[in-house]
């Protein structure tokens, strides 16, 4: 992790977690800085201590600590968080399925940061296929040779691998990497050498359940991970993220606070899709807000028009007249 990211996360977690202006506790690591939050959360003192001893005793190559992810966000939920860390340290695959806007890739991210280990992320979709996954032959010096690929590099360098939107892909091009999914952890790549998987890479995969574009996963992908189903975000939560990340006063936090829980609320309801329900729409909005756009117009490209639907923004355009009014000025939201 360079010294900027390392910066940037120590100021994250002063401001975050210590009370009273306070400094840093005098530790090295990012564990260090990260256990009282995570037992907050209530993540068993124990689990925090497998965790330690996993990263001391896995050590990471100079060259790729630019791959450990610095999370922007961190993730809210104490249950989520220990079931994940128990099954990777189990040395399992998880499986993280729920709808928009639960914080998956956040907390894919997040686990990157507290195993340390370097992330490969992968965006799945109909086209990928093995080549995509483990690589694929090039020319080098009038030879043929093979560029790796994300899960090769992962497997061979004991990192995460992330297949994002697992269900966008077709199941016959993830039967390559099954061995690599389940107890043999090998991968034969046809031509070349067999891979003997490094003991600490691990497999998570994230997917939206019943959207258009995805697919049922079969019963041989499934049994191969650990399935941890992602509760959608709570309001306490949600507010807490919001103050890590805006400085805005008590009584705007609470509005946009209101405002998303209550499109979520629609959207769980069925009066509205899940377009609208965009978390990285409303931090892109209150981002240009603290820039002197409106509020209005702010969460009208960052919220309303995320549906194409007349009548789908009308309702939520509605929703946010409600809460806030025309006379707010930006400068009003903010503190400082």
């Amino acid at each position: 992790m360079s010294n900027d990211n390392t910066n940037q996360l120590k100021n994250k977690i002063n401001k975050a977690y210590l009370k009273g202006g306070g400094q840093l506790p005098k530790k090295t690591g990012v564990l260090a800085y990260m256990k009282e939050f995570l037992l907050e959360q209530g993540v068993p003192e124990k689990l925090l201590k497998e965790l330690e001893e996993f990263r001391n005793f896995y050590k990471l190559d100079d060259n790729l600590k630019d791959r450990v992810p610095t999370p922007k966000y961190k993730y809210y939920g104490g249950e989520v968080l220990s079931k994940s860390i128990a099954a990777l340290l189990a040395g399992y695959n998880i499986l993280l399925s729920g709808p928009k806007a639960t914080g998956k890739n956040v907390l894919a991210e997040n686990l990157g940061m507290l195993f340390g280990r370097p992330m490969w992320n992968i965006s799945m979709n109909v086209t990928s296929d093995s080549s995509s996954l483990l690589g694929t032959d090039t020319f080098v010096d009038n030879e043929v040779k093979l560029r790796k690929g994300p899960v090769y590099n992962a497997a061979e360098s004991g990192g995460f691998a992330v297949f994002d939107e697992i269900n966008m892909a077709k199941n016959d091009s993830l039967s390559v990497i099954y061995s690599a999914l389940d107890y043999r952890r090998v991968i034969d790549v046809p031509g070349y050498e067999k891979i003997n998987m490094h003991d600490a890479t691990r497999f998570i995969g994230t997917m939206n359940y019943g959207y258009i574009g995805t697919k049922e996963l079969n019963e041989a992908l499934v049994s191969r991970f650990l399935v941890i189903e992602m509760p959608t975000i709570t309001e306490e939560n949600f507010k807490m993220i919001l103050n890590d990340e805006f400085n805005l006063k008590d009584e705007y936090l609470d509005t946009f606070v209101r405002l998303f829980m209550d499109l979520q609320k629609k959207s769980l309801n069925a009066e509205i899709s899940s377009k609208a329900i965009d978390l990285r729409g409303l931090f892109s909005s209150i981002e240009t807000i603290k820039r002197g756009l409106s509020i209005k117009s702010a969460l009208e490209m960052g919220i309303v028009n995320k549906t194409f639907d007349q009548y789908e923004k009308d309702i939520v355009r509605d929703v946010i007249n409600s809460l806030i009014k025309d006379s707010v000025k930006p400068e009003d939201i903010f503190i400082g």
